[in-house]
């Protein structure tokens, strides 16, 4: 069974500005949570930020340079939410 991947509203709408560059790398994560899971240690740029919080920055170089955060919401179900989307200096850890 896949995991469910859902954005908050103000997650999907920083998604939808991001530059292709990172919309891309975006896409690539999110079919990496669904397929796997949402801890990615395969990814160069992720870490845990708590028990059920994550991060992965989603290019490294350049400036800005973007993040992505997702919470677990439920185990069973395999529901994750993506709940910001944006520059480094503006995330919520």
């Amino acid at each position: 069974m896949t995991w469910t991947v859902e954005f908050t509203d103000g997650a999907a709408k920083s998604a939808a500005k991001l530059p292709d560059l990172y919309h891309g790398a975006l896409l690539s994560l999110v079919r990496d949570i669904e397929e796997y899971g949402p801890v990615r240690g395969n990814m160069p740029n992720y870490s845990k930020l708590g028990q059920n919080r994550h991060h992965c920055h989603l290019k490294r170089r350049g400036k800005p340079t973007y993040v992505a955060v997702w919470e677990v919401i439920d185990k069973i179900c395999k529901i994750v939410e993506v709940t910001y989307v944006g520059t480094r200096e503006k995330a919520p850890y």
